[in-house]
């Protein structure tokens, strides 16, 4: 799939969707699709939000689907301020309730996106954040016809649809 690079604009959230969506279809992980795009519309809207606008800066959201046998990993890649959301610390079991009593907005983004995904990964790359968002595959299925394709692929050295 080729990457997509967008405004770091909320006007461009529909079209980041879009390309998860496919992402997510082309992976075969359709029951996913849904919890993905809001995982990766969550990390979107942050970067937009507090790492551009709020910090004054403009700048671009840079996506890349890496879909291989085991997994599908959305990366977000930035030039917004740093930011780790990993290290961040976020709803659990012990704040949740508290959380629900005071009926605090905030903490609950990060929490559901984590939760959406199988594996969330942060790095910094330069003077870029990096995101990646994985998904397993577990269709035994899904697995199976991937690594025949990537036999074929090897044996008969092309791309094989």
């Amino acid at each position: 799939m080729e990457p997509l690079e967008v405004p770091g604009s909320l006007d461009y959230l529909q079209k980041i969707r879009q390309y998860v969506a496919s992402a997510a279809q082309e992976a075969g992980l359709e029951t996913r699709e849904a919890s993905l795009k809001r995982a990766v519309d969550e990390i979107a809207t942050n970067i937009i939000t507090h790492g551009y606008d709020e910090a004054g800066l403009e700048g671009n959201i840079y996506l890349e689907a890496k879909i291989d046998c085991e997994s599908l990993a959305i990366v977000l890649e930035d030039t917004a301020i740093l930011f780790d959301p990993t290290t961040r610390e976020t709803v659990t079991g012990e704040t949740l309730r508290e959380l629900l009593e005071n009926l605090d907005p905030g903490g609950w983004g990060l929490y559901l996106a984590k939760e959406a995904v199988d594996d969330w990964r942060y790095e910094r790359v330069g003077d870029r954040n990096r995101n990646i968002l994985i998904v397993n595959r577990t269709t035994g299925l899904t697995r199976l016809k991937c690594c025949f394709r990537k036999i074929c692929q090897t044996l008969l050295g092309q791309q094989l649809q």
